[in-house]
């Protein structure tokens, strides 16, 4: 419990320090994205967004299955946008597709399972996500 106190606490910090310049994009229901995909870009490419490694691609190495999820998310809901994959190598496109995963699969705006997810998939598990997790923390601390 002590752990998600801290956590949370480190999250609000980063949320009161973020530039105002945030982009609009990276705010879902009020939550703000930034600091953990900022974190997770940087275990994920360093920044780089032209990054590929085997599937994944861009900033925050987006798979094409994702996109896809992507796409499914946007049909249920009625919209008419979609992504491509070489959206991937948007920055910008890239956080509005991990806003989108985590607006529907982590309506809670969990910082922990939104981490988790990127990296283990929708049914990640804990152990095999835990390291991936402390190096993404490394980087909000």
């Amino acid at each position: 419990m002590r752990y998600f106190r801290r956590l949370s606490f480190v999250v609000l910090m980063f949320l009161a320090v973020s530039p105002a310049s945030a982009e609009a994009s990276a705010k879902d229901n009020g939550f703000d994205w930034s600091p953990v995909m900022d974190a997770i870009m940087m275990v994920e490419s360093k920044g780089n967004a032209r990054a590929v490694n085997g599937q994944y691609a861009g900033i925050l190495q987006i798979s094409p299955i994702l996109v896809r999820e992507c796409n499914n998310i946007l049909k249920v809901r009625g919209s008419g946008k979609r992504y491509s994959l070489s959206d991937r190598f948007s920055a910008s496109k890239s956080r509005e597709m991990f806003v989108l995963i985590q607006s529907f699969h982590n309506p809670l705006n969990s910082v922990e399972k939104a981490i988790r997810i990127w990296n283990g998939g929708l049914r990640y598990n804990i152990r095999r996500t835990q390291k991936y997790f402390n190096r993404v923390m490394g980087f909000l601390r």
